[in-house]
C-alpha cells in the first residue's frame, strides 16, 4: 500500500471510530439482532422442517449478512457522496494524494468492519447459544468475501449515482429493505417456499445466504451461488466506475 493511501486510511479509520452511529450498526447491530432472536426459546429448538436445525442456527449467516448490508449500504455512501458534495473530492484531486486513495481507503475500511462484525456474530452464536462453528471453513470464507465485494460493490453503484448525502441515504434506504428480505432477515431462504428460494437465489445476498447456510452445514457452497455473487461483484463494480463521479 502506498504511504498516501496509507495515510489517508489512518485518518478515515480515526473519523469513523468517532462515529458511534456507525459503529453501532456495522458493529454490534447484527449482534444484537442474534441475541434477541436467541432468547425466544422456540428458535432454539430443533425443528422437523428445517432438517433437524434451530431457527437461530439459521440467523447466524443471517445475522453476518446484516454486517455487510449495514456497511455497504448505510454506513460508505452517505460518506462518500458527503465528500463529493462538500467538494473534498476535487480539492483532492490538486494534491498528491489522489481521489481514488479515499475511496480505497473507504472499501477497506468498511470491508474491515463488516468482516470484524461477521466474526463477532459467530463468536457470540457459538458461545452464547452453542450454534456449530462453519463445517466447511474454506467455503465460508470464500462465500464470505464474495458476499463482502457484493455488499460493497453495491454501495459504491449507489454512491455513484447519487449526488449528494441526503439522496444517497434516500436511495441507500430504497435498497436496504429488499436486500434485507433476500437476506433472509425477516425469514430465514431455507425456509421459503421453493419457488420464491429459486428467484431470491438470483440475488447477490440470496446467493450468499445459500452459500454460507451450505458452507456453515459442512458441505461445499454450490457453483451456482458462488456464480451469482460473483456476477453480482462484477457487474456492480463496473456499473460503480463508471457512474461514479468526482465532484
Amino acid at each position: 500500500m502506498s504511504t498516501p493511501t496509507a495515510t489517508v486510511l489512518k485518518t478515515e479509520a480515526r473519523l469513523f471510530g468517532r462515529e458511534p452511529g456507525s459503529l453501532f450498526w456495522v458493529m454490534l447491530s447484527p449482534t444484537l439482532l442474534l441475541v434477541i432472536l436467541g432468547l425466544i426459546p422456540s428458535f432454539r429448538e430443533a425443528s422437523e422442517d428445517l432438517g433437524g436445525r434451530r431457527v437461530i442456527d439459521l440467523y447466524v449467516p443471517v445475522s453476518v449478512l446484516f454486517a455487510l448490508i449495514m456497511s455497504g449500504l448505510q454506513a460508505m455512501p452517505p460518506v462518500l457522496s458527503g465528500y463529493r458534495e462538500r467538494g473534498i473530492l476535487r480539492r483532492m484531486s490538486t494534491t498528491p494524494v489522489r481521489p481514488g486513495a479515499l475511496l480505497t481507503a473507504q472499501l477497506a475500511l468498511h470491508a474491515a468492519a463488516a468482516l470484524v462484525s461477521a466474526l463477532l456474530v459467530i463468536a457470540v452464536g457459538r458461545l452464547a447459544f452453542g450454534v456449530a462453528l462453519p463445517g466447511n471453513p474454506a467455503g465460508y470464507l470464500l462465500a464470505l468475501l464474495l458476499a463482502v465485494a457484493c455488499g460493497l460493490a453495491l454501495g459504491a453503484t449507489v454512491c455513484a449515482v447519487s449526488r449528494t448525502q441526503k439522496i444517497a441515504t434516500a436511495v441507500g434506504s430504497a435498497v436496504f429493505f429488499p436486500t434485507m428480505f433476500t437476506a433472509g432477515v425477516w425469514v430465514p431462504v431455507q425456509a421459503m417456499p421453493d419457488t420464491l428460494q429459486r428467484i431470491v437465489g438470483l440475488t447477490p445476498f440470496g446467493a450468499a445466504s445459500e452459500a454460507l447456510d451450505t458452507a456453515a452445514s459442512g458441505g461445499w457452497p454450490g457453483w451456482a451461488a458462488l456464480g451469482v455473487m460473483a456476477l453480482w461483484a462484477v457487474a456492480l463494480t463496473g456499473a460503480s466506475v463508471r457512474w461514479f463521479r468526482w465532484q
